[in-house]
């Protein structure tokens, strides 16, 4: 048996024996089974969705996704934009206090936003939020953006995860957010043991009236997804994000188990280094696109899902079918790889070992890329080195991967054609997507996203499989679970335990 799932039994058999049965009956403690350790609890130094998943309970942003995605307001009660676009003025809410007791006010909004754009915080954001020149704080409760050029998605920047709210005495001071946050979430950070468990409990003195309505949460890290099937069955675990699909005839079983089906907003790639040889050759790329059935992947892999054709979820208002280029079409794949002279090269397909639903997707296309001649070989890798090795660092030549969603597709897109992730270069990609940032009119904006979409969609740097399904199990106890819409993070402020 792995030593992780030794790990994971001997972690589910502490929580039975702890009482971890009484959680599922409404003691108003959740346990939550995560599939592994955030990067860090700093939210402005971080691309991780898990991380954002945790981050979720602990910080407030100015403005956030409602449950159909229409942003609304949060810390800021209120906000107008100039008819340029160019100043941007927010209303703050009263009376809201941080959990070491600060009260917010508008110095606190400038000191965040200052630190994102700080060189020295190195926030992998920080370009999100690069069309800020000026903040202005003429009271405690007004805060004047002014804005250097157009900047459409800036909103969608503000409400998600990375545009938490942070108290400006602690950047001050230095505090060290990465092990300790602190903001106005509904709940407060008590303790992170890696490799086992993040608490919180009930900040008492929420924003929100009568929320939340737990009194606390535990995180339970088990990457194993059979210990994480076994605690739900036994009452361990109140819920988790998602089950892997083979383990849903077991569940269903259960009449204390509740499964919801619902298509996700997350982009299914393989990535594809094309910086390295031979991957910088189009032929090759297009012979691997040729060479992987996507149904099937999504399929047996992740349960299902709609079939994508480019770098946007199937479900987005931008999204654009290119379906049509890159048929599964094995013996097209071959021939492309015989001119291109691919021969014996061995490729290496990098995924991160807590997310099963991706390993078991590139055992297929490991399966696939064999059957059309290629040598590929799999390497499981934990999240953080996926994280800073392959992500940040591009040392892979594939890798098979769930992008979030986001709130504006700019966030999605920006920074690709310039060399980020994939390594792929094109300058009319790159100054589309640059140009559509600047502008706030549906239709224009689409346009320059299709241009620039269609480009991404024949030179593939991506193998692009689809938009998903997800099946998020809880114990039928729990009420009103939610999932932010497109970022995918947790939102436990209503959930309850009857």
């Amino acid at each position: 048996m792995k030593k992780s799932v030794i790990i994971g039994l001997v972690v589910l058999a502490f929580l039975l024996a702890s009482g971890g049965s009484m959680f599922a009956q409404g003691k108003g403690v959740l346990n939550f089974g995560l599939s592994g350790n955030p990067d860090t609890l700093d939210p402005h130094k971080t691309s991780g969705t898990l991380t954002f998943q945790v981050l979720k309970s602990f910080y407030d942003t100015l403005v956030e996704p409602d449950v159909t995605g229409k942003i609304v307001p949060a810390l800021a009660e209120s906000w107008t934009v100039s008819p340029d676009g160019l100043t941007w003025t927010f209303k703050l809410r009263q009376n809201v206090v941080f959990h070491n007791g600060q009260p917010f006010t508008s110095k606190d909004v400038k000191a965040t936003l200052d630190r994102i754009r700080d060189d020295a915080t190195a926030s992998p954001k920080k370009s999100e939020f690069a069309a800020i020149k000026e903040i202005r704080t003429p009271d405690a409760q007004t805060v004047v953006m002014i804005l250097g050029a157009p900047y459409a998605p800036l909103l969608a920047s503000l409400a998600s995860g990375w545009g938490a709210i942070l108290p400006s005495s602690l950047i001050e001071s230095g505090h060290n957010f990465a092990s300790e946050p602190v903001g106005t979430g509904p709940f407060k950070f008590e303790k992170w043991t890696r490799d086992n468990k993040i608490s919180m409990v009930r900040n008492d003195k929420y924003w929100i009236k009568d929320v939340p309505k737990l009194a606390r949460v535990e995180f339970q890290i088990i990457p194993e997804r059979a210990v994480q099937v076994q605690g739900l069955m036994s009452g361990a675990i109140d819920a988790v994000e998602f089950v892997d699909p083979e383990d849903l005839p077991i569940l269903r079983q259960s009449p204390k188990v509740s499964i919801k089906k619902e298509l996700t907003s997350l982009i299914m790639v393989m990535a594809m280094n094309c910086s390295r040889e031979p991957l910088n050759d189009l032929r090759v790329r297009q012979a691997v696109n040729y060479a992987v059935d996507k149904q099937l992947v999504l399929d047996v892999a992740y349960g299902g899902g709609k079939v994508g054709s480019t770098f946007l979820d199937t479900g987005n208002a931008y999204y654009t079918d290119f379906s049509n280029l890159y048929p599964y079409d094995p013996n097209k794949a071959r021939q492309l790889l015989k001119e291109a002279g691919v021969g014996s090269k061995e490729f290496t397909i990098y995924v991160p070992q807590n997310y099963p639903l991706h390993v078991k997707a590139a055992e297929l296309i490991q399966q696939m890329l064999e059957k059309v001649g290629m040598n590929v070989k799999l390497q499981l890798v934990d999240w953080s080195t996926w994280l800073s090795s392959v992500y940040s660092g591009g040392n892979y030549d594939f890798t098979v991967i769930g992008h979030t969603g986001k709130l504006d597709p700019d966030g999605t897109l920006a920074g690709y054609g310039t060399g980020k992730y994939v390594k792929w270069i094109n300058a009319t990609v790159a100054a589309k997507i640059k140009e559509a940032s600047t502008i706030s009119d549906f239709a224009a904006r689409k346009k320059l996203y299709t241009d620039a979409l269609e480009i991404m969609a024949k030179e593939v740097p991506f193998v692009y499989i689809g938009t998903s399904y997800r099946y998020v199990a809880t114990r039928s106890n729990v009420v009103d679970f939610r999932m932010t819409p497109n970022l995918d993070t947790f939102d436990f402020r209503w959930t309850e335990l009857k």
